[in-house]
C-alpha cells in the first residue's frame, strides 16, 4: 500500500472514531506509519486531508447517482422521472456504499455531530444535489421552487438524523449490521416519496409560506420502494 493510501485508511479511521477535531495529525501520522512531511506533501492541511477522505468515497458514489438518473431519463423519454425513481438514484448508490464502507458512514456521523456537514456538503455534493432537484422540479412542476426546497432541506434533515445522528430509540439502531442501514435507507425513501408528494399546504401556497429564508441553502434552485 502506497503511502497515500495509509495515510487516508488511518485519517478514516481516526476520524470515525474520534471525529475530526478529536483527531490530530501527529495521531494519523503515527496510525500510518509516516512522517509529517507526508501528510503535508500529499495533502497540506488537516482540512484538505478530511476533503480527500470524503471525496474518495464520495465522488464514486455522486457518479453512480448521474448514471442512474441520466438512465431515467432517458427510459422516460419526454416525461418526467417520477418521484420514486429520481429517490432511487440518489439513495441507492448510497445505501451500496454504506453496505460496502460502514466506517465511512460513522464517520459522516462525527462531521453531523461536529456541525461540519453542511460545509462538506456544499463542497463535494453540490452540482449533484443541482442535478437532482432540477429531476424533483419536474416530477412536480406543480410546487414553487421555495416549496420544493423546503421539502429538500426536510429530506436531508431526515437523512442526516437516520444515517449519522443520535438514534431516538436505541432498538432501531441503524448501524446495527449493513442489512439494517439498508432497511433504514429504504424506509427513509418511502417516507420522502410520500413526503414530496403530498398536497400544498394552504399557508405555503402563498408568497410568505414559499419564501426560502433559513440561511443559505444546500440546495440550489434550480430494490426501490413501492408504497407511493
Amino acid at each position: 500500500m502506497d503511502t497515500k493510501q495509509k495515510i487516508l485508511d488511518a485519517a478514516e479511521r481516526l476520524i470515525a472514531t474520534q471525529g475530526f477535531a478529536g483527531t490530530s495529525l501527529r495521531q494519523i501520522i503515527s496510525e500510518a506509519g509516516v512522517n509529517l512531511a507526508a501528510v503535508h506533501y500529499h495533502f497540506g492541511s488537516k482540512q484538505d486531508l478530511l476533503d480527500h477522505v470524503i471525496l474518495r468515497k464520495a465522488a464514486a458514489v455522486n457518479e453512480e447517482r448521474r448514471r442512474l438518473i441520466e438512465q431515467f431519463e432517458a427510459e422516460a423519454g419526454p416525461g418526467p422521472v417520477s418521484v420514486e425513481r429520481v429517490l432511487t438514484a440518489f439513495f441507492e448508490p448510497m445505501i451500496e456504499a454504506g453496505a460496502r464502507n460502514p466506517q465511512f458512514v460513522k464517520l459522516m456521523g462525527r462531521m453531523y455531530g461536529e456541525g461540519l456537514l453542511p460545509a462538506l456538503i456544499e463542497k463535494h455534493f453540490q452540482p449533484t444535489l443541482t442535478r437532482f432537484a432540477q429531476a424533483l422540479q419536474r416530477a412536480r412542476p406543480e410546487l414553487s421552487q421555495g416549496e420544493l426546497r423546503w421539502r429538500m432541506q426536510f429530506m436531508f434533515g431526515a437523512m442526516s438524523q437516520a444515517v449519522c445522528g443520535q438514534d431516538m430509540f436505541p432498538q432501531m439502531s441503524v448501524q446495527a449490521d449493513d442489512s439494517a442501514f439498508a432497511l433504514v435507507m429504504r424506509r427513509l425513501m418511502v417516507f420522502l416519496c410520500a413526503g414530496f408528494q403530498a398536497a400544498i399546504t394552504p399557508e405555503a401556497e402563498t408568497d410568505e409560506g414559499n419564501r426560502y429564508s433559513v440561511g443559505h441553502s444546500p440546495v440550489p434552485a434550480g430494490d426501490s420502494p413501492k408504497s407511493c
